[in-house]
């Protein structure tokens, strides 16, 4: 089992492995401050083997700056704080949506989202772990204090506080697929499967932003699926770039002014001059925001 190693250590090995240091000194203070772990998926593109993962050497490429490295640590940072908040937007949107459409349609039953009749038997046998959790919530809490023989709160109180995952999870299990096509459309799809697609990428970009993992080098496991969106072929199937053409397409249907927003920041993240420094490693991405705006 490896050992855990000093910064001076951490340094020897990356300079024997090629990689060049301008200020040692600030490079200490860095990797105190972010990480040797954390940085090793940003110094990964520099590798002579990249991009395999197996019988790697480790060994850098020419010119490897540990300048570059933390610049694109950086640039994966801000271009995560950027598209959070919209994915938060489309969340939100869709929780709300999902439990006004719903809601209505069973006005006679605050609690539909437990009903075998509406829902699949999987999701209400997965309901009550999933409750533990949204109990611990304050408003639930009060909610179970005043209405002592309540199993369960309303909709509109519940689903408040259900993850993402989850509300996808009730979406799906939805047993009326009118209902859900009506929801689909909303957000201008047609095909049920396509926006469960869409929104599962949506989530798993979601999370990785939310726990601060790297985005910029994004290979999503389960490809994204041909619908609407004409631009989505090769390599934007799997990557960042297909990703952000979901984000923006179903964010268009909330606003089409958020969707400007979005453009307007990514075009100026990637026009910074310290972005030339990486061009070699987010060239696609940065072609791809460019010709986006």
């Amino acid at each position: 089992m490896k050992t855990a190693t000093t910064i001076e250590e951490q340094i020897q090995l990356l300079h024997s492995r090629g990689m060049e240091f301008p200020n040692e000194e600030k490079a200490k203070e860095i990797l105190l401050d972010i990480g040797y772990y954390r940085l090793g998926f940003y110094w990964f593109p520099y590798e002579r083997t990249y991009p395999a993962k197996n019988n790697r050497n480790h060994k850098f490429k020419d010119n490897t700056s540990f300048e570059n490295v933390v610049t694109l640590y950086y640039f994966d940072h801000d271009l995560r704080s950027i598209i959070a908040p919209y994915l938060y937007r489309i969340e939100v949107n869709f929780r709300t949506f999902l439990t006004y459409t719903v809601s209505n349609r069973y006005k006679n039953n605050p609690t539909w989202f437990a009903d075998p009749r509406i829902v699949s038997s999987d999701f209400v046998a997965y309901l009550p772990n999933c409750y533990k959790t949204i109990c611990k919530n304050e408003a639930i809490k009060h909610h179970h204090s005043k209405y002592i023989n309540d199993i369960y709160a309303p909709a509109w109180k519940t689903l408040e506080y259900m993850t993402f995952g989850d509300i996808l999870y009730l979406y799906s299990s939805l047993k009326d697929q009118t209902l859900k096509e009506a929801i689909a459309l909303h957000y201008n799809i047609r095909n049920v499967d396509v926006f469960e697609n869409y929104m599962g990428t949506l989530r798993v970009i979601r999370n990785l932003c939310a726990h601060g993992h790297n985005i910029y080098d994004l290979k999503l496991q389960k490809r994204i699926r041909k619908g609407p969106i004409a631009e989505l072929k090769g390599s934007r199937l799997h990557d960042l770039a297909g990703g952000l053409l979901v984000l923006t397409y179903i964010l268009n249907s909330i606003s089409m002014n958020r969707v400007q927003d979005l453009r307007y920041k990514l075009n100026l993240l990637v026009s910074q001059p310290q972005i030339s420094n990486i061009e070699d490693v987010i060239k696609d991405l940065k072609d791809f925001i460019k010709e986006s705006k």
